[in-house]
Order: structure tokens, then sequence, then C-alpha cells
């Protein structure tokens, strides 16, 4: 284990910070949009820019790559990120925002994928399974460590914000200054979503509608927290939980989808998820009962990415993988656009509540069409599909793709060994 980690410490350790500076601004934005008297609407328009930059990062970083070179691209990105995070409090005007928004997901995008390329380079068949693990917890604990960071200063004023680009500025030194090959990143061209819903309706249409949910949860939690009168402690916590509920529910949900049909286990999931957010629907202004709605609602969300990820593999050829992680990353990609304007609409229309309205009725949209898709085709075989791993929302299409061709690969070995 010692050896597997001795050539990518640096590179997690990177990541850390770079989600915990990430994920202080995802919470600032909602805090200090309040404070500046920002709509629910405005701040919709804001969080889904963030998701806008993101998808257009996937697509031409690569490109970026090939013509000027991995350390050149990871730099120039990090600069720009912690340039455009220093810019918000000076410049508090919602389509000002919009901007820096795209411009911080653009470069946290491409940064995801110039990491995940070395990543996947450092790392051999035997041992890639571990290495996107310990990166898919590293980020993910550096997106809850941030919440904590938000009760060291106040939204009012531009320190967090400065905090925060710092933290992305330390980042980039452990990963810059450690001797590993910079390889290019190669992505594979998207499969056209026809030809992927064709392959796999039930992965298109979950991949879309989780899209949405995860957006809303990420973008518009701080915007529903403040809405309630949530301290902004709280409302740190609530976010921290939204996040923090998938470490405790990916390796029980990655459990049984190895073990049963994954098609019932996205139901079941989505199902729970709509209930989670009943509970929180009727808090009844109960902090401890929203965090709790928060931990087991974000608790299922990024399982049921992986799962869905993991659902659609099964369903398609090995050779036609590489192109279906590339379209799943752009449906979830486009849904999480949508995602915050339509809750942002709904908030505003109908009051804060509409946030918990908003993901229960995706949630039971993913339900009902898992339902519906289970009469439509029989279930796959358990022994003839591909093995689970907890892939988180924020990856990019390298480790997507990496993911799924260690799937395979893993599937491979175990139907040897038991034969």
């Amino acid at each position: 284990m010692t050896h597997i980690f001795s050539g990518i410490w640096a590179l997690l350790l990177g990541i850390v910070f770079i989600m915990l500076g990430n994920g202080m601004h995802f919470t600032l934005i909602g805090l200090r949009g309040a404070i500046e008297g920002f709509s629910a609407s405005e701040l919709a328009i804001v969080a889904s820019g963030y998701f806008l930059g993101f998808l257009s990062g996937a697509r031409l970083t690569p490109g970026m790559i090939k013509r000027v070179g991995h350390v050149r691209v990871f730099a120039a990105l990090g600069s720009f990120m912690s340039a455009g995070l220093i810019a918000f409090p000076l410049l508090t005007d919602p389509i000002l925002w919009t901007l820096l928004r795209v411009l911080v997901g653009f470069c946290m995008s491409g940064i995801y994928v110039t990491a995940e390329s070395r990543l996947n380079a450092s790392a051999t068949n035997e041992t890639r399974g571990k290495v996107l693990s310990a990166y898919m917890i590293a980020q993910t604990l550096g997106i809850i460590g941030a919440q904590g960071l938000l009760t060291l200063g106040e939204a009012a004023t531009a320190g967090l914000f400065i905090g925060a680009s710092i933290l992305v500025s330390i980042s980039f030194g452990p990963i810059l200054l450690s001797v590993t090959p910079t390889p290019a990143a190669d992505v594979t061209r998207p499969m056209p979503l026809k030809t992927l819903f064709k392959g796999s309706p039930l992965g298109t249409v979950g991949i879309f509608l989780l899209g949405t949910i995860y957006a809303t949860q990420s973008g518009m939690g701080a915007v529903y927290g403040t809405q309630v009168g949530m301290s902004a402690n709280e409302i740190s916590l609530f976010i921290a939980m939204l996040f923090g509920g998938a470490l405790l529910l990916q390796v029980p949900i990655g459990w049984l989808s190895d073990r049963m049909d994954r098609r019932a286990l996205i139901l079941g999931c989505s199902a729970l998820g709509a209930a989670f957010c009943i509970l929180g629907w009727i808090n009844g202004g109960s902090v401890v009962l929203l965090m709790g709605a928060a931990f087991l609602t974000g608790g299922v969300t990024t399982p049921l990415y992986a799962l869905i990820l993991a659902y659609t593999n099964d369903a398609l050829d090995a050779e036609d993988m590489p192109a279906a992680s590339g379209g799943l990353v752009l449906t979830f990609g486009i849904g999480a656009i949508l995602g915050p304007l339509g809750a942002g609409s709904a908030m505003e229309a109908l009051g804060p509540q509409a946030f918990w309205l908003v993901l229960g009725v995706l949630f039971i949209a993913i339900t009902a069409y898992s339902a519906y898709r289970m009469t439509q085709r029989p279930a796959a075989p358990v022994s003839e599909t591909d093995s689970y791993l907890g892939v988180v929302p924020t990856a990019s299409p390298v480790a997507v793709e990496a993911a799924g061709a260690w799937a395979v690969e893993q599937a491979e070995i175990e139907r040897e060994a038991e034969a």
C-alpha cells in the first residue's frame, strides 16, 4: 500500500487543498449573495455558470494540453482560478459573478483533467482501483473540510474569499514540484446522446436527472440555508452533511451493486432520496432534522452517480465504454446547468422549501423511470456485470473512463478466479 501511494501523495495532497478552496467558494456564493441582496433566481444563474464552465473545460482542456503541455495548462488554470476567487468580493454583481463562476468552473474542470491524466498514468491495472478510490476520497474530504474553514471568518468581508484563493495557489506547489511523468490527456470523443440513449435509456435519463439533483444540492444549498434563517455556521454544517453522507453510504451501496440487479438498487436509492427530501420538507424548523435530511439525501446522491455509471457500462460493449463515459459526463453536465435554474425559479415562486420539493420530484422521476425500464428489459446476470467503483460527480471524463476500464478488468479477473 505504501508503494502505491508513494508516487501520488503530492497529487492527492494538492487535490485536497484545491477542494478546500473550491468548496469554500461554493458555500460563500450563497452566503455573500444573500448579504448583497441577490434573489434566488439570480443566485441560480450564478450557480449554473459554474457547471457551464465545468462542461466547457472538460471538452477543451485536452486540446490545450496537446498544444502547450500539461504543466503550463495546469499552472495557467490555477492562476486564473485563484484570481477569479479573489475577484468575487470586488465585483458584487450577478452578471459579473456568473462570468466569474464560468471561469472558475472552466479552470476547475481543466485542473481535474490534467490531475486525473497524471493519476491514471501513475497507476497500473492492479493499483488503479485503489488509486482512484483514494482520489475520490480526497475530493470529498476537501469539500467537507472547506465547510469547517468557513467558520473562521465572515462572508461579509473579503477574508474568506482570499483564503480560498490562497488554498488553491498553495495546492499547486506539491503537484508541480513532484517528480512524476506529465502525460497528455487523451479523452475519447463523447458518444452521441441518441446512441447513448439507445444503448442505455436508464443510464442516460438517470444521469441527466442526477445532474440536476447534484447541482441543486451543491449550488443552491447555501441559498436555501440563508432563506430559512440558518446561521453561517449552520449553513456550513448543512453543506458538509450533503457531502458527508456519501462517505458512509458509498460502501454499502457499492457492496449491494455487485450483488443484485442494479436497476432495482437505483430505484431503491432514488426512492430513499425522495423520502429523505420529505424529512427536509416537514422539518418544522428543527435544525437537527434538517441536518439529518441533508446527510441522507446527499448520501444517496453521490453513490447513485457511480451506480448509474456501472449500470450503463453493463449495457454496452467494452469498446464503446470510453465514448459512453464522455457522453454520460456531457449529459450529467447539461442536467447540472439546468438544475439550479429550475430550483431557483421554484424557490422564487414558492419559497425556500421548494428546494426540497424540486429535489424530491427529481428523485421520484428517477424512481419511476427505473421501475418502467425494469419492465422493458430483463436483468443482466450478476455474474456478467462489471465491478462498482465509487466515482464522484466532480470527476472529469478522464477519471470516468479510467474507472470504467478498471471495472471491466476487475470483473474479468473475478470471473476467471471463480472459474
